[in-house]
Parts: C-alpha cells; sequence; structure tokens
C-alpha cells in the first residue's frame, strides 16, 4: 500500500426491523484509492437498488475490497437483549458490540458507519469503548447514501441477509420478506404458532409484532 493510501472503512446492517430471520451487519475496508473504482461501478445504498444489481455489484466489492467481516445476529441472541439487557438504548448497544468487533477486524484508519441510534454520537462513544483498535469513527444517519463505503458495506449485508431468509424458505416454505409489514410473513408465523403451539427459533419472540399477532389482532398490523 503507497504510503499516502490509507484504509477506509464502511459498516451498515440488514434486518434490524425484521421479524423473521438475522440481522446482519457487515464491514468492508477498501484503500482509498480504490474507492472511485466502487464510485465509478455506481454502488449505493442497497435500498434503492435491484437484487440482481446487488449480487453483481456484491462480487466487485469482494473483489476490492481489503477486508469484508460479517456478523450475522440471530434471534435467541437479540431477544434476551432486547427483554432484559441493561443499557437503556438495548438493541443499539448489542450493535454497538458487534460493530466494535467489525471495526477491529477492518483494521482501517477510519470507519463510516450507518447509525442505527438516534443520537449518532452515543454509538461512536460505544464503539470507541469497545474497540481495542480504536480508529477514527465517524457514525452518521443516512452515511448508507453519503459514503460509498458504507453504501458498499450495506450491499453485502443485503445480499447475505437475502441468501439467509432464502436458504430458511427453501427449509420451512415461502414466507415473504420476513418484516412485520408484510402479511405473508405475518400469516406464515400465525400458522406456525397455531399448528404447532411454539415459536420457531428463526422468529424474534421480543418483538411487539410478535404480541400482536397472538392476540390475533391483525387489524392492528
Amino acid at each position: 500500500m503507497a504510503v499516502s493510501e490509507v484504509l477506509v472503512g464502511g459498516i451498515d446492517e440488514a434486518g434490524r426491523g425484521s421479524l423473521v430471520g438475522p440481522l446482519v451487519i457487515a464491514g468492508v475496508s477498501v484503500r482509498s484509492s480504490n474507492l472511485r473504482i466502487l464510485q465509478d461501478s455506481n454502488v449505493r445504498d442497497s435500498k434503492v437498488l435491484l437484487p440482481s444489481t446487488r449480487r453483481r455489484l456484491y462480487d466487485l466489492i469482494m473483489s476490492v475490497a481489503e477486508k469484508v467481516s460479517v456478523v450475522e445476529v440471530q434471534p435467541k441472541e437479540i431477544d434476551p437483549y432486547v427483554k432484559y439487557g441493561k443499557k437503556l438504548h438495548k438493541l443499539n448497544y448489542l450493535e454497538a458490540v458487534k460493530m466494535a468487533k467489525i471495526v477491529d477486524e477492518l483494521g482501517a484508519q477510519v470507519v463510516y458507519i450507518d447509525s442505527p441510534d438516534v443520537k449518532p454520537e452515543r454509538l461512536e462513544s460505544d464503539i470507541l469503548s469497545l474497540s481495542n483498535v480504536k480508529p477514527k469513527v465517524v457514525a452518521r444517519h443516512h452515511a448508507d447514501q453519503d459514503y460509498v463505503v458504507v453504501s458498499a458495506a450495506s450491499i453485502v449485508a443485503k445480499v447475505t441477509r437475502d441468501r439467509r431468509i432464502g436458504e430458511l424458505a427453501e427449509r420451512y416454505g415461502f414466507f415473504g420478506s420476513g418484516y412485520p409489514a408484510d402479511p405473508r410473513t405475518v400469516a406464515f408465523v400465525k400458522n406456525w404458532m397455531e399448528t404447532k403451539g411454539t415459536l420457531p427459533d428463526f422468529v424474534r419472540g421480543s418483538w411487539k409484532s410478535l404480541k400482536r399477532i397472538q392476540s390475533k389482532k391483525l387489524d392492528e398490523f
């Protein structure tokens, strides 16, 4: 790496609000000289891209990145944190724990993060307190739109989550997007609970939407 170059990192997540499947947090570090490759390839926030475009760009990102780190957080870890976590910003802090691990693995001098916390400065503080490497951390709302390296991380996170959702659907049957606003997802979870009397381990039991399903107040969706 040239002396003038630095490694720039980006972190984003997919599936934070989902009812079914993992929360996926991804980090990407790229040489500063290679950021232009991502920009010229139209790497953007994953939410504005077609699935086929995300998959194509995923391969490009994997070839350009110096390091890619992905953490999949399953419902069995999310639920107790949301229900009993000591921090007031429970899920945000769990994400900070996972993001700090990714920060340490990226080896970047500066890491930009799309903040899930309404207070980005709190996320920055939490990550730095948990990180062993302690690079410069910049947490911002809409960072996935403003920093191409965060856009790259958003694509890695989204493609990874989509693959996991596809694997679950192959095993258990189609259930839509996995989000509580999706009637297909709600119907799937409701039917599972009515027929099996249990909650599958890939569904988050701490979500308020589940309580509405249990009470059969589906008109609230």
